[in-house]
């Protein structure tokens, strides 16, 4: 069995669970941890982790962020000039896109399909590195998410904390991870 079909077994395993319906938002959200080398092939193998949701009785809807930098850099009224001054976009970038970030997300789990049996499924992290930590945009959309929120993050969770791309120093978050080795992924 692969590495990602070993990852969607204790998805499904955690998703069957009877839902706790009085959480928090911040522990409506699920991890699945997975190395950033296997990026490929989990996005090739999302149906897995879809039809363990809809085989457990939940509806699921899916959110991709690997067009939303260029989707918020096109609506910039000047945006050539960042071309040719990249220094200048520092300040946009750490004071507006985290927000468009959130309000992309924020479409999804609003939405009028999604409901407290849905499970919104968030992928293409990896490309807000370097452009907005994942944890800010997360802590936007806390209050939005209705069902549960699951989060394929391509990096490492150990000791309670997570690492982006294992790039970063990481962040401690009330999240349940689905890793493939008892808190340590690899």
């Amino acid at each position: 069995m692969s590495r990602i079909e070993e990852l969607a077994n204790r998805y499904r395993n955690h998703i069957a669970a009877p839902w706790q319906r009085n959480l928090a938002g911040e522990q409506r959200m699920i991890f699945v941890v997975y190395a950033p080398t296997h990026e490929r092939k989990l996005r090739a193998r999302l149906e897995l982790f879809e039809m363990a949701t809809i085989e457990s009785g939940h509806k699921w809807k899916s959110f991709d962020f690997t067009q939303t930098f260029a989707r918020w850099m096109s609506r910039l009224e000047y945006k050539e000039v960042y071309f040719e001054e990249p220094e200048n976009l520092a300040i946009p970038l750490e004071s507006e896109f985290p927000y468009f970030a959130a309000n992309e997300l924020r479409k999804v789990l609003t939405g009028e399909d999604v409901d407290s049996d849905t499970v919104v499924a968030v992928y293409g992290v990896a490309s807000l590195y370097g452009f907005a930590s994942v944890s800010a945009v997360l802590k936007e959309v806390v209050r939005d998410i209705r069902g549960r929120l699951v989060v394929f993050f391509p990096g490492e969770f150990e000791n309670n904390n997570y690492r982006l791309l294992g790039a970063r120093d990481g962040w401690n978050y009330l999240a349940i991870p689905i890793t493939l080795h008892n808190g340590v992924n690899d």
